[in-house]
């Protein structure tokens, strides 16, 4: 049975595509960019989020992990990471919800029985569903599926991608998809690689391909301080998006820290603590310049 790796189903979302949306959030990404607030779906294995302050110290998790990933030192139960296998006996057995696998695997039934409880919220605001991430095409078989089923149902369905993913992918899943959302970071190549860990020529070709093949796709751009609001890399993207075909709008979407907090929870740095989220008048200003490319731009999703 096909199934997917889920992390996370959020209802009443207003800010992933037209109306009330229901977006499904599927693991593992090829990016690894640092302002990331859904640090959990980056990585295709299955983790362990661990919130030590709900700690009880039970001790009912050392009895049941298969290894020894969490042992009492001094009365105060410990946990090594580095040992865990995310097998999720812990969380199982944890009441207070110390520990807490990210992710759960779906077949294409529970997760469509899940989009179909918003079907009248659908229908009366002109929603739909949205497939996000992590990368929604890191599991392209599930995600065309599903896809074929939305559309057997008339559900309106976008797509968020970050783009760097191969175009035979995109391209079988094209005809069921009615809006791309499609995000951009930067435009430099050495540098996009140097923050996101990946390069950018594969991402711009495929959007190329998009804008000529597709007729919804929205460019999103989360602004991040110091990273990618200068001047050049703003010249640059207005530019290369007003040269697409059939994408005449692009969102900015303000940096902010909402998922910090689960950085820790994964044992992972934030690196990013210094950043501030941009003023409202720069936001209006860079989408000003934007705009100077004959670009409909909006601030926020």
């Amino acid at each position: 049975m096909l199934k997917a790796k889920i992390f996370n189903i959020m209802k009443y979302s207003i800010h992933d595509g037209p109306g009330i949306r229901t977006t499904i959030f599927f693991k593992g990404c090829p990016l690894c960019c640092p302002w990331c607030h859904n640090p959990e779906g980056q990585r295709f294995d299955q983790e362990l989020m661990y919130r030590q302050d709900r700690c009880i110290g039970c001790g009912q998790c050392i009895k049941v992990c298969p290894s020894k990933a969490i042992v009492s030192i001094e009365g105060q139960l410990v946990y090594l990471r580095e040992k865990c296998l995310a097998c999720g006996e812990c969380s199982r057995i944890c009441h207070a919800g110390v520990r807490e696998l990210v992710a759960k695997e779906m077949s294409l039934k529970e997760v469509m029985a899940e989009i179909e409880k918003d079907l009248i919220f659908y229908d009366e605001s002109g929603g739909g569903v949205t497939f996000s991430g992590g990368e929604a095409l890191g599991q392209p078989d599930f995600l065309l599926e599903i896809l074929k089923e939305c559309r057997r149902k008339e559900i309106h369905t976008a797509v968020e991608t970050a783009g760097f993913v191969r175009l035979d992918s995109l391209q079988m899943i094209s005809p069921y998809v009615d809006l791309f959302l499609y995000d951009l970071k930067l435009m430099d190549s050495r540098k996009h690689q140097d923050v996101t860990g990946v390069p950018n020529e594969r991402i711009k070709a495929n959007l190329r391909w998009l804008a000529e093949n597709h007729p919804q796709v929205i460019v999103r751009v989360a602004i991040i301080p110091g990273i990618n609001d200068d001047e050049d890399n703003l010249r640059q993207m207005g530019e290369f998006v007003s040269s697409l075909k059939c994408v005449t709008e692009i969102h900015c979407l303000p940096y902010h820290k909402a998922g910090v907090d689960k950085y820790l929870r994964l044992g992972l740095e934030y690196s990013l603590s210094d950043i501030q989220s941009p003023v409202d008048e720069r936001m209006v200003q860079i989408a000003k310049r934007l705009e100077q490319f004959g670009l409909k731009v909006k601030i926020g999703g």
